[in-house]
């Protein structure tokens, strides 16, 4: 999966979190994910914290990140609140 497709499993919406990144329209922030990583939980304790999260969907928090820090411009897809996830 290229960094591209990653970076598309970042949404966000105004009606979940006052519009901070989330992943795939859910209600979990990228924010809480590099969280966790940051405080030594793994992948697969995240994983199973989470049932509908897929590994990409942390390396794609991590590629989020990547870019903010590196000050790219990044433009998460907007998704309405009446979208389906």
């Amino acid at each position: 999966m290229t960094e591209q497709q990653l970076l598309e499993r970042i949404t966000t919406d105004p009606a979940i979190f006052g519009g901070k990144p989330i992943i795939r329209g859910r209600r979990l922030a990228v924010e809480h994910v590099l969280g966790m990583l940051a405080s030594g939980d793994s992948f697969e304790t995240i994983l199973e914290g989470y049932s509908w999260l897929e590994d990409a969907d942390i390396r794609a928090c991590m590629a989020y990140a990547r870019r903010v820090v590196g000050h790219e411009r990044v433009e998460p897809a907007l998704k309405g609140s009446g979208d389906a996830a």
